[in-house]
């Protein structure tokens, strides 16, 4: 246990959590396998990049980040992911939105 990596030198606890309970989330990352899901092997993909999810608890993990288990109702799956790997879909700031044009009412569908 002595080899582990913490990241990043920010600790994220000592701030509000980034996403909230039911809030729609894409991953900005693939996520494999770590050992911690059961049923796939170590390494297998678990979550594509592009994927939508919904936050339905909020962990933290070495007292320092927030771990969000997301929801993937596509896949049936519940994966701890970090705020780094997440983006949100409901929250997006407005010129975000106006720079997305339409394709920011195609997001309201995904719903």
């Amino acid at each position: 246990m002595a080899d582990i990596n913490r990241d990043d030198d920010v600790i994220e606890v000592a701030f509000p959590p980034r996403f909230t309970f039911g809030e729609r989330v894409v991953s900005r990352t693939v996520i494999r396998n770590d050992g911690t899901f059961n049923g796939k092997d170590i390494g297998e993909v678990l979550v594509r990049k592009g994927d939508v999810g919904y936050v339905v608890s909020i962990g933290t993990f070495l007292q320092q980040f927030y771990i969000y288990a997301v929801e993937f109702t596509d896949h049936g799956y519940r994966v701890g992911m970090r705020a780094k790997e997440l983006m949100t879909l409901d929250n997006l700031p407005e010129d975000i939105l106006q720079q997305l044009g339409e394709r920011a009412s195609e997001l309201q569908s995904l719903r």
